[in-house]
């Protein structure tokens, strides 16, 4: 087999001697297959959720007036068929237009490679909920760990390193997101809804298990969320094995600086007024020059009463 490889390349090296320019990069160019969608499954433990949306319906809508112009990335399994590495939302779109293929490049890779491949290629879109950045980091991690044979603290900082190199999050904020794996699902599910603010939730994950229970109860119970100073005081009794239920209720009651009133809106109610392409701050800037906008049209409308 290994010989049979050799005499291959060294054909196709023969015969990309006497191609042009245009037809070498032509013969290099990665095969695109229409697949049966029925053939495709996807990515085991798929950290990136695929949610209805305006973003979603775009897509839906490309596809539907213009194809796929983007194949689906995935590699054959063993007993048949394929697995998505990247293209989760293009492949939910295609079912829902009730399409039967779709264009995909399949490529050989290991576990390994499929995984590493998987949280690049969905690490670029544009909104990323923090479970989900969180899960890819530590299917990532623990892929080039892997690869690179390390282990131990040494070993899983430098891959966090090289991790951080191909992404816009440092090392440490890396180390931070893979912490928030370690949160019960519905304290997790209050990061990713905007409830919980990031550092106090990575401060939260080095609580056990059936503290974070109680912690949740004790929200709902006093209506609130732990503070960032609150979580670092509930980490610390926890990891001095002090944290009990009557410390928890105690912690939740005490008055945080600054506290006020505030307005609570679900993002997505705003958002849906906004381009998809504008950032959380544009959206932000916006929605205060719109208020500051209609204050000054209210003022006007006074005047002219009088």
């Amino acid at each position: 087999m290994k010989n049979q490889k050799l005499d291959l390349g060294v054909h196709q090296a023969y015969e990309e001697m006497f191609m042009n320019d245009e037809s070498r990069a032509e013969a290099r160019k990665p095969k695109v297959d229409e697949i049966p969608l029925e053939q495709l499954t996807e990515f085991p433990n798929h950290p990136f959720k695929v949610r209805d949306g305006e973003e979603m319906q775009r897509m839906t809508e490309s596809i539907r007036d213009s194809g796929v112009l983007v194949p689906a990335l995935a590699r054959p399994k063993e007993d048949g068929g394929y697995e998505l590495i990247s293209g989760h939302r293009r492949f939910a779109a295609c079912r829902a237009l009730g399409l039967e293929t779709m264009p995909v490049i399949v490529r050989q890779m290991t576990d390994d490679e499929a995984v590493i491949n998987m949280v690049d290629a969905n690490l670029q879109r544009e909104h990323i909920l923090p479970s989900e950045k969180a899960f890819a980091y530590k299917m990532k991690l623990e892929a080039l760990n892997h690869q690179g044979k390390t282990s131990g603290q040494l070993g899983q900082k430098w891959t966090r390193d090289s991790m951080a190199d191909d992404s816009n999050d440092s090392s440490r904020q890396i180390q931070r997101y893979i912490r928030l794996t370690y949160l019960i699902p519905e304290l997790l599910q209050q990061v990713d809804d905007s409830k919980i603010a990031f550092n106090p939730a990575v401060e939260l994950s080095y609580l056990l298990e059936q503290e974070q229970r109680v912690l949740l109860d004790a929200m709902a119970l006093n209506d609130c969320t732990p503070s960032h100073a609150q979580s670092i005081k509930l980490k610390k009794l926890s990891l001095d094995g002090l944290l009990s239920t009557d410390a928890i209720s105690e912690i939740l009651s005490e008055p945080k600086p600054n506290q006020q009133e505030q307005y609570k809106f679900r993002r997505d109610d705003i958002r849906r007024y906004f381009p998809a392409s504008y950032t959380d701050k544009q959206v932000y800037e916006a929605v205060f020059k719109a208020l500051e906008l209609l204050k000054r049209q209210r003022e006007r409308d006074s005047r002219d009463e009088r």
